[in-house]
């Protein structure tokens, strides 16, 4: 099985996430998504197969979402995409896609339901 976690090394969530992927005796492919992010057309597939919104994959918490205007409602959900893809620290974490599906594993145990 394949299994790709879209990683932050910063984030709990994401270490957690890695560590049950690793404990279910799956090495990963392991992006670290800020340095190199999925393009827009992968991180559209992403969410739409995790069953989410744009605004339900991006991150709210940090000074830039404040910043960018980003609560405000009103905002398409391209222009969501749109401004994850400028700015992927805005993408919540971490999606960890597999053959059974993706999911963004918001608690950790949420992985398990697309692990063997």
């Amino acid at each position: 099985m394949t299994v790709t976690i879209y990683h932050n090394t910063a984030c709990g969530t994401s270490r957690n996430t890695l560590a049950m992927i690793r404990e279910a005796g799956i090495e990963p492919s392991i992006v670290d998504y800020v340095k190199s992010p999925p393009t827009r057309a992968e991180l559209v597939r992403m969410i739409a197969k995790a069953g989410l919104t744009p605004r339900a994959a991006m991150r709210n918490k940090g000074d830039l979402y404040a910043e960018l205007g980003l609560a405000d409602a009103a905002l398409s959900d391209d222009a969501l995409i749109d401004t994850m893809t400028a700015h992927p620290i805005l993408i919540e974490r971490p999606f960890v896609v597999t053959d059974k599906g993706v999911r963004l594993c918001r608690p950790a145990d949420l992985v398990r339901e697309i692990l063997p």
